[in-house]
């Protein structure tokens, strides 16, 4: 089934818009951890049948968004430490070398794309909108895939980031993560790759420190190359 006009768009699979609408909701707090999702109200919502809803809630489960229970239906997923951390692991992975690519690819189109974030941002910052600074977090984390021109890696990022949006947005400190973010547009803007791959790094490392604290309490120490079992 695909879309012919206004929700999905001339061609694209209704399941993918539907998914997309879903995902976005869970992203940003609509759908918080637990909610059960109906395939009948879901339906009624987009405008649409329920086979397309049921095709997108199947991807969603395997995207790791929601889970599929016997006895309560579909639920938007309750992360756990060990989905958290290997959420970061994967992100790690993926998004140093997004960074490396974007600074090596910007071109003078995407400079200035940063360029006019960073002037959005700072102004948020200075009227302490907290919402838009928010924004422009997440619009930062969107922009660097597009940037590095690699679109398995955004495909595989995608989900990845997605589920960590929302518990970005219970990070009462966005300023601070707008301050990290800052040094490392520079980074990209300068074209410097190797620094962009290393402030990311660094970055991820400082937030998963903070999303573990927020969620769990302490985090765990994490091993020390060199160190003995």
């Amino acid at each position: 089934m695909t879309a012919q006009s206004g929700a999905g768009g001339i061609g694209r699979p209704l399941r993918e818009f539907v998914r997309d609408r879903i995902r976005d909701r869970i992203s940003d707090g609509t759908y918080a951890p637990g909610t059960r999702l109906v395939e009948r109200d879901l339906a009624d919502d987009f405008g649409v049948s329920r086979l397309p809803v049921r095709e997108a809630l199947r991807m969603l489960d395997t995207e790791g968004f929601v889970e599929m229970l016997a006895t309560r239906g579909v639920i938007v997923r309750q992360l756990s430490r060990a989905d958290v951390e290997e959420l970061f692991d994967v992100r790690e992975a993926l998004e140093t070398l997004a960074f490396r690519k974007a600074a090596q690819r910007a071109t003078k189109a995407d400079i200035k794309r940063l360029e006019a974030l960073v002037r959005r941002a700072d102004r948020a910052v200075e009227r302490a909108d907290r919402a838009t600074v928010y924004a422009c977090n997440v619009a930062f984390h969107d922009m660097v895939p597009e940037i590095a021109r690699n679109k398995v890696l955004a495909s595989m990022l995608e989900p990845i980031e997605g589920r960590l949006h929302y518990i970005n947005l219970q990070n009462d400190e966005p300023e601070v993560l707008w301050a990290e973010h800052r040094i490392m547009v520079e980074a990209l803007i300068s074209g410097d790759a190797d620094l962009s791959r290393q402030l990311s790094c660094e970055h991820i490392e400082v937030n998963r420190a903070r999303v573990l604290t927020h969620l769990f309490g302490a985090p765990r120490s994490r091993p020390v190359a060199g160190d003995r079992p």
